[in-house]
């Protein structure tokens, strides 16, 4: 396909890419969206064509890259106004790129605990902010995958998407129900670490086993029992000040570094 101009926020394309902030859509179709250069050349260099690439008139060297790949891949680019912009990213001062792009599950089966040194789960997690923010982490760390236990929000909401600052293409994603993913960690290799409130094992303390799966509970209840009691060791990360708890996306940035 070529290259054309859109100026008319009821164009097709326009209006399937808006819609894709709503998490029915993204399921429907398997896709989502990344917003910024960067974002699009991350998914670029780590094999994942856009479907579809929206520009505005502002010109950048690494443009003609994200523009070449869109099309070697058969997929649509279009030149856009800012007003579309905006109204694609729902920002008033959108990026200068946006890319549509195929999401990408692995299964459980998938995953080689030797691959990495340190894994990632975690159970119900509600804010798609620490969400991504955790993707990152992981990324950053050279974690193997981010494993989705039960109902998570969605990793590939647009929210999501931008706190991983491009890891999103970087880093497997698992999903999987609770009784799989029980069944599954029987046969882990190495230690799963998980962390509670009222845990005695300060987590600097802990024997972790290499591969080590970090298992983290949602930002309201933590670790349930039954989660809890799939852990080789349950850890505390000390509150020396007045705070009775870390953001879920600190505790597990802590918990990664320290496993690995």
């Amino acid at each position: 396909m070529s290259s054309r101009a859109v100026t008319s926020l009821t164009n097709p394309t326009v209006k399937a890419v808006r819609a894709l902030h709503l998490r029915k859509e993204r399921d429907e179709t398997g896709l989502f969206v990344a917003e910024g250069l960067k974002a699009v050349i991350e998914g670029i260099e780590t094999g994942h064509a856009p479907a579809i690439l929206m520009h505005g008139a502002e010109q950048h060297p690494l443009l003609k890259t994200a523009v070449s790949a869109t099309l070697a891949a058969n997929g649509e680019v279009i030149e856009v106004t800012q007003e579309i912009l905006a109204k694609v990213s729902r920002r008033d001062n959108p990026q200068a790129v946006v890319g549509v792009f195929r999401q990408v599950f692995q299964p459980l089966s998938a995953v080689e605990p030797q691959a990495a040194v340190c894994w990632v789960a975690l159970h119900r997690v509600r804010d798609p902010g620490n969400l991504g923010t955790i993707v990152r982490t992981a990324d950053a760390a050279g974690c193997g995958a981010v494993i989705l236990v039960g109902e998570c929000c969605d990793p590939y909401s647009v929210e999501a998407v931008r706190a991983t600052m491009g890891s999103i293409f970087a880093t497997p994603l698992v999903k999987t129900s609770e009784a799989e993913f029980a069944a599954w960690r029987n046969g882990w290799p190495g230690s799963v670490v998980g962390t509670l409130l009222s845990a005695d094992v300060d987590h600097r303390q802990a024997d972790y086993a290499r591969p080590t799966l970090i298992l983290m509970g949602n930002e309201q209840q933590g670790l349930p029992p039954e989660m809890a009691a799939l852990c080789d060791v349950n850890v505390k990360i000390p509150m020396r000040g007045r705070a009775d708890s870390l953001n879920l996306s600190v505790a597990t940035g802590i918990m990664i570094y320290a496993a690995s």
